[in-house]
């Protein structure tokens, strides 16, 4: 019995391990473990894609460094600047948000922040850009998205 009891909690260990870090950014930033999205719905991106053609949500990109966006996407705010740029954001606080990321680490710590500023519905993109595009979705190239500088 002992012995199972420990393949089991190790089990444990590894599968919250493999939770916590999974969604880790493989960029050169040091990514400690991402605040929860305990405050956004994660959403696979077929259903992602239906909120984002909802002309209700507000749809931002908060990767950093830009490296696409999504089309129909409303800003660009770097993840870690949520509250310096909240003039960005709509003002009132009811407004349906989707968020996403690269990878889903960054969009995790923007929605900390956001819930933070008062939003309540929000989604997150559930494995970020990589799972898009994973299911064959396009991306507008860098440079094209909001906040672009043309030129």
């Amino acid at each position: 019995m002992p012995r199972t009891t420990t393949r089991r909690g190790a089990l444990v260990l590894l599968a919250t391990a493999l939770l916590t870090t999974g969604c880790a950014g493989g960029g050169t930033r040091s990514t400690e473990a991402a605040p929860s999205s305990a405050a956004a719905v994660l959403l696979e991106p077929a259903a992602f894609a239906d909120v984002v053609a909802d002309d209700e949500a507000f749809v931002i990109n908060v990767h950093v460094p830009d490296e696409g966006s999504i089309e129909g996407t409303d800003a660009a705010i770097p993840f870690d600047r949520i509250e310096q740029q909240q003039a960005d954001l709509p003002e009132d606080r009811r407004t349906p948000l989707a968020v996403y990321c690269r990878s889903g680490s960054m969009s995790a710590e923007a929605v900390a922040a956001l819930t933070e500023l008062g939003y309540a519905d929000i989604v997150d993109l559930e494995g970020g850009m990589l799972a898009w595009t994973a299911e064959g979705r396009p991306l507008l190239p860098p440079g094209a998205g909001p906040g672009s500088d043309p030129g």
